[in-house]
């Protein structure tokens, strides 16, 4: 029997750590000027940073651009494997 093949495509293109340029976005859950929090093909993403701003943003194409001072990129499993009890942010960054 075959593997099921997944359509999942997530890429990240950062250049010079102030241009961040992403495909596969499916959502944008929350955003200021030093996080943004984006759920993607392939899981939860948080973006830390100074004077971050969406340069670009296509949810039809699932494709962000962000500007700023990129701190750093986490990356977290996917929404909806919740284990009973246990916190979104724990979840996430836990």
């Amino acid at each position: 029997m075959e593997a099921a093949k997944t359509t999942e495509t997530h890429s990240l293109v950062l250049t010079d750590r102030r241009l961040l340029e992403l495909k596969g976005v499916l959502d944008v859950r929350a955003f200021d000027e030093t996080e943004v929090m984006l759920e993607t093909e392939l899981g939860m993403l948080l973006v830390r940073g100074k004077n971050l701003q969406v340069k670009h943003l296509t949810l039809e194409q699932k494709e962000l651009s962000l500007e700023g001072e990129v701190e750093g990129l986490i990356y977290s499993q996917k929404i909806g494997r919740k284990k009973s009890g246990e916190s979104t942010i724990r979840r996430l960054f836990g």
